[in-house]
């Protein structure tokens, strides 16, 4: 009776194997690994094997992506891991920490952004002189009242076809 081992994390799967696990175009896994994300090894053939754990590897870049993470953080993040072996629950949760820190911000951006276009909608002034999204902290109430950065519509008539 033949004994079937359990997959290792070392084990090499070709291309298409990876391919087939983890959904990711074979161009973008050759695109991960020109721009060292990513490390197969290479036959005297010059075939590509990944190892088995390089599908955690893949899985935390596209994570990443949904994010909105750049690919230039990620491999900056990459640096820290091993390349040799599958990251650990402990490397996710520091890049999770990392992460999470950056989402927030962001989080806390758009509901700046938000609570900007409510007061905008809400007032309905149309004024420049006071609007948080086109004149943020009052920058062109100096110049005077009025529209500053939009120009009436006989200017825009005669620019366009002037």
């Amino acid at each position: 009776m033949v004994e079937i081992q359990p997959p290792r994390p070392t084990d090499l799967l070709t291309i298409g194997e990876v391919v087939e696990r983890t959904g990711v175009a074979a161009s973008a896994l050759h695109f991960y690994e020109r721009k060292g994300l990513i490390h197969p090894e290479r036959t005297a053939g010059g075939t590509r094997l990944y190892p088995r754990h390089v599908e955690r590897r893949i899985a935390i870049i596209q994570v990443a992506k949904r994010l909105g993470i750049p690919l230039s953080e990620v491999a900056e993040q990459f640096e820290a891991l091993p390349s040799d072996r599958m990251p650990s629950l402990r490397d996710w949760e520091r890049l999770n920490e990392r992460w999470r820190a950056r989402l927030r911000a962001r989080q806390l951006e758009l509901e700046r952004l938000q609570r900007e276009m409510d007061q905008c909608i809400g007032c309905g002034c149309v004024s420049l002189n006071a609007c948080l999204v086109m004149n943020p902290g009052d920058a062109l109430g100096a110049e005077g009242y009025g529209a500053r950065r939009l120009l009436p519509i006989a200017d825009e008539v005669s620019e366009a076809t002037g």
